[in-house]
This record gives structure tokens, sequence and C-alpha cells, in this order.
């Protein structure tokens, strides 16, 4: 745990710091083609930034620029274009309004016109990663890379360092790694500097170790931040800027001023009457509306599984970069960060029941997301394992989508999440009374 700041510090307003961060990124974006800076496309899992930062590249990043489509409300006439144009209303929501936003001339709400890629980056990380990148290839004609990440074997077998299988496995991931730097060397006409890459990878080392002590901080009671309303702000900046000094500043300015919240004895803002655990995406489109279901009851989120795949499974690694050989070990921490990302989807429970410990939980909150059926599948069964192993902690299963507001049921959901609420305000009444 960090040294805990005083509290006749200043409290520093981190959130509007963050969305200031983040509208400097998506306004470069903007402009990265008129100032002769290339582009890549990268998604989240598997991204490969490190490599792309050190090359010069300017980092878009599809899943996030989708997310702030949905904030600004634009998302829904960009889902109608790609369903007229051809795309089932069952195709991942992100990748639809990616398309849209295609197909409409690349006019973003938050962007303006978004410049094109001059290199796409994806993975075998999601279901949807791959297909993904062939549409660009065929709307943009720009070239793409798919990184192949070898996964988990067994359920009770987690990648171990040094572990039957892990020499190769890191082999096949850096001889991939070392294609994709040739890539970048013929796109972008620059040798390949391993020191400047050793320096990226300096940098992503102190962000992964900032947002790791974040996330611990909400261990204290009252949490100093929400993991919903203002996680989601450390998220966007950890993948946008990773890698980068200003990424460090940012995570600094935030570590510092929530353990000075802790020692103040300060909570993030709202009423603390349960602390909950949030599994799956947030409804962007209605995101506002979604937290005060919550919030207006006395929920505060403090722990779940979305940092760990939406910021590539980095909270989840033991060892950081080592920048004397900065291949090799992009390679080794990219193999474990991926493997651990993608364990949030497909052994859940295992780590939710992790992760609850030490966050002194009142209940779950799983939300089930429409267009994924890989967040969502595996959803009721995971609530069944953790209500049993968890000594009954109440839970709510609620169904909508991340950015389809169609599905958006408000009455139908504040009904659920009221009666949530009422059981998880009895169990307290009966462990106060044993």
């Amino acid at each position: 745990m960090p040294a805990t700041p005083t509290t006749t510090e200043t409290a520093v307003d981190i959130r509007r710091a963050g969305s200031e961060v983040m509208n400097d990124w998506l306004t470069s974006l903007g402009t990265a083609a008129e100032r002769g800076q290339p582009v890549a496309y990268t998604m989240i899992m598997g991204s490969c930034a490190e490599i792309l930062r050190a090359f010069g590249f300017a980092l878009a990043l599809p899943e996030v620029t989708a997310l702030q489509a949905a904030v600004r409300k634009a998302a829904p006439r960009f889902i109608a274009v790609a369903e007229d144009y051809g795309y089932s209303p069952d195709t991942c929501n992100y990748v639809k309004s990616d398309v849209g936003l295609l197909l409409s001339g690349m006019e973003h709400p938050a962007i303006g016109r978004l410049s094109p890629p001059d290199l796409v980056i994806t993975s075998n990380l999601c279901t949807v990663y791959t297909k993904w990148a062939e549409i660009y290839e065929r709307m943009t004609n720009a070239v793409s890379f798919v990184l192949d990440v070898p996964q988990r074997r067994r359920a009770d077998q987690p990648t171990a360092v040094g572990g039957p299988g892990w020499a190769a496995d890191v082999a096949w991931v850096e001889a991939q790694l070392w294609d994709l730097i040739a890539r970048c060397e013929a796109i972008t006409g620059t040798r390949f500097d391993p020191e400047r890459l050793a320096e990226v990878e300096a940098d992503t080392n102190e962000m992964i170790a900032l947002w790791k002590d974040i996330l611990a901080l909400n261990r204290h009671r009252p949490a100093p931040y929400d993991l919903i309303v203002d996680g989601t702000v450390y998220m966007g900046v950890m993948n946008a800027l990773r890698g980068s000094p200003e990424g460090v500043a940012y995570f600094r300015q935030v570590r510092d001023e929530l353990a000075r919240r802790v020692e103040a004895g300060e909570g993030c803002g709202a009423e603390e009457r349960f602390r909950l655990v949030f599994s799956g995406v947030p409804q962007w489109a209605r995101l506002r509306e979604m937290i005060h279901l919550f919030r207006d009851l006395g929920g505060v989120f403090v722990v779940g599984d979305y940092p760990t795949f939406a910021c590539a499974g980095l909270d989840r690694t033991d060892i950081p970069y080592d920048p004397s050989r900065p291949v090799e070990s992009l390679a080794e921490v990219t193999l474990l960060a991926s493997q651990r990302g993608c364990s949030t989807l497909i052994y859940p429970h295992l780590l939710l029941a992790d992760m609850m410990n030490g966050y002194d939980v009142d209940g779950l909150v799983f939300h089930a997301i429409k267009s994924c059926r890989t967040v969502s599948t595996s959803m009721s069964d995971v609530r069944e394992y953790l209500g049993r192993e968890m000594a009954g902690v109440p839970s709510v299963y609620l169904e909508s989508d991340h950015m389809d507001e169609r599905y958006w049921s408000p009455a139908q959901l504040k009904n659920r999440v009221d009666a949530f609420f009422e059981v998880m305000a009895q169990r307290a009444l009966t462990r106060e009374a044993v």
C-alpha cells in the first residue's frame, strides 16, 4: 500500500481531470492524419499498445470510441445504419456501432472526423475481434494483424510462470510480436528501437502498479470511489494512455487523492449502505439511469470483473515488464495478462469468488448483455455458484445491453433492483440480530 497523504492536502477533482485527459485523447485521434502521424486501431485485450507507442502510432480503441458514441447518444443511429446495411440484431453492438460509424463517413460525435487506420491490431481473445478486423480490411484497406494467444487448458490449471508449456507459449507469442514489429517498420519507415520500447514498458509498469493500488483502496469502508461511476474513467485512461508519462502522472494523482480520502474517512460522495460487486458491462447509453438505480438506495460498487477484462487483464499479472529484454518480456506479460483477462469470461465464477475476498461485499449485480453471448451466457450458473460458495450473498440478474437502448426497460429493472435491496436489508437485520 502506498504512503498515505495527510488529511491537510487539498482534494483533487480526479474525475474531471480524467475526463479532460480522455477528451484530449479523443481530439488527438481526429487530427492524427493532419499531423502525418500513423494511426493504429487496436482492441483492448492483446492490444500490443507498447509496440505501437514505441513506433509513434496514434492509438485508437474501437471499443472505447464506440462506448463514447453511446454515452453521447449517437450509438442508436450508428447501430441502425449497420442493421440497414445487413448486420444482424444479435451482432455485438460495439461492432455495429463502429460499422455504422464507418458507413457514416467516420464522423464521431466526440471527435469529428476520425482518422482512418493504417494498421489494425486484433487478437483471438474475444469472439468478434477477428471479424471486426476483417471489416476494417474491407472498408478501409488497412493492414491487419491478428495476435494468437494460447489460453488456459483447464480451469484448475492456471498459467504459471515457468510451469508446463510456459516456454513454448511465450515463444509462440514472441514470434508474432517480431512479425508485428516488422509490419510497423514497413508502415512507419522507422527502424525498431528496443530502448524506446523499454521506456514505454517502464511507464506501463508504473501504471499497472498504481492501478493495483487504486483497486485495493476500495477495500476500505467507506469506499473512496465507485467502480462504475469513477472507475470507468480510470479504466479509460489506463487503456488510452497506457505506456505514456501522461498516464503515469494521472494515475499518481488518482492514487494519492483516493489515499487522502481513505485517511480522511471520506467515501465516494454517495451514501454507502451496501457494498456491491458488478459483473458484466454497464449500459453506456443509459449509464446515469443505471447508476441511480443503485445509488438512490445506498449502493456503491466496490469491486467487479469488468476492470480485469476491460484493462486487458493487467491487474491480475504478477510479473512486470523487464525493460532489459523488452520483446521477450512483452510476450510474457501479454500471455499472462491475456489469459487471466480471458479467465473473467471463461471462468468467471473463480475470478469473482477470488476478488470478493477482502472487500466486505453485501451483494452481487449481474448485468447480462443482449448482444454479447460471451459475457452473458454463463451468468445464471455463476450466480448460482457464488450464492452457494459465498455464504448466501444476495444477487440480482439484470438484462439489457451495453449499447442498444431498445433493450433498456426501466420499470422492470427498477422492480428487480428494489427487491434486491430489500433482500440485502433483511439479511443485514438478521445478521445484526445474531
